[in-house]
């Protein structure tokens, strides 16, 4: 090869130039933690079809709604909910002002993390201490009370903060979504009020484009200041079926994209797929044991059955973590790109 010192500057120029294009179509390349398998193939085929001016699945800017789950689609949800081991640290941080709570279950359970008495205390004791943990204060202390949390937390099996577990693939998704006039929303299961604490710092997705279960709320003026108090009543459990009505009477509009990863998201990529035109419905497959966690059907947390069942019905694309991601979460290095 010819020494870069033997060639006119111009020469030099353009080798370095042609040594590099690689690495410049690599940078400019959409999804690159995503493996070249048919999931990756398959979300930029629908994303170049329905934002090619012409093409006969063209579709406006103003339609190009897409909305993604929370938990287990954006970011992690093992061992349990992240906002459940929020309200478990929430109990033992407000024990000192309730020390009936030592004698009280579901609360004793908690403070002494007996796991077998939690789940004897099944939903209805899980209920009592989101409602001691979550309502009863204004949403401005309530999401004070999140930050606080997120900032200092740490999960149990990583010891990264719970924001540092989130996919890097989906970010990046994210990302080429908004880059092609995209609009994407959040549509869990999870409190909005919590979500809303990271999302837009997070995820880049602003606080009303948001949308997740919430308490009946009421207006009240303390002194001169007025406020909005959380109250210990549900107003819409936004899982299942409520992910379409949440969808329909907020949002206005049907998504053309939809992306979940349980059951819990089925009748979300099912409306979304009702519609007319191209659509994409996608699922996060939790396959990889080594890198994240494994589980599907007889999951307590997650799980993904009769999703997984119409996913493979209806061509829907399902993403096998294990072999489609080159990297899960941002802290970690890079797989090699697989020859497909």
């Amino acid at each position: 090869m010819t020494p870069f010192k033997t060639l006119h500057p111009r020469q030099a120029l353009a080798v370095l130039l042609l040594l590099a294009l690689p690495l410049l179509a690599r940078a400019t390349e959409p999804l690159p933690s995503w493996q070249d398998g048919p999931a990756k193939k398959s979300i930029i085929e629908f994303v170049e079809a329905v934002t090619t001016e012409g093409s006969k699945d063209y579709v406006k800017p103003a339609e190009r709604i897409a909305v993604f789950d929370n938990d287990g689609t954006l970011w992690s949800e093992q061992p349990a909910y992240f906002q459940v081991l929020f309200a478990f640290d929430e109990i033992k941080r407000l024990a000192p002002q309730h020390p009936q709570w030592k004698t009280t279950q579901p609360f004793k359970a908690v403070l002494e993390n007996d796991h077998k008495a939690l789940a004897a205390a099944g939903m209805d004791g899980l209920l009592k201490i989101i409602g001691a943990t979550h309502t009863g204060i204004t949403t401005e202390a309530f999401i004070d009370n999140a930050k606080t949390w997120l900032s200092q937390a740490r999960h149990p099996k990583t010891g990264k903060p719970y924001t540092d577990m989130i996919y890097q693939p989906m970010l990046e998704m994210l990302d080429y979504l908004r880059s092609q006039d995209f609009k994407t929303y959040i549509v869990s299961g999870g409190d909005t009020a919590f979500m809303r604490a990271f999302a837009e710092t997070v995820y880049g997705i602003p606080p009303e484009q948001v949308i997740g279960s919430n308490f009946v709320t009421q207006w009240q003026v303390q002194g001169d200041q007025p406020s909005i108090l959380r109250t210990a009543k549900l107003a819409h459990n936004d899982d299942g079926p409520g992910k379409p009505e949440s969808i329909d009477s907020i949002i206005g509009r049907r998504p053309i994209l939809a992306f979940g990863n349980s059951d819990g998201d089925l009748h979300m990529l099912q409306w979304t797929a009702a519609g007319s035109g191209k659509r994409f419905m996608g699922l996060v497959h939790h396959t990889d044991a080594k890198r994240e966690w494994a589980y599907d059907r007889q999951s307590s947390v997650g799980r993904l059955d009769k999703a997984l069942d119409e996913a493979k019905k209806r061509g829907w694309t399902i993403v096998d973590m294990a072999s489609e991601w080159r990297r899960i979460y941002p802290f970690e290095a890079s797989l090699p790109e697989q020859v497909q």
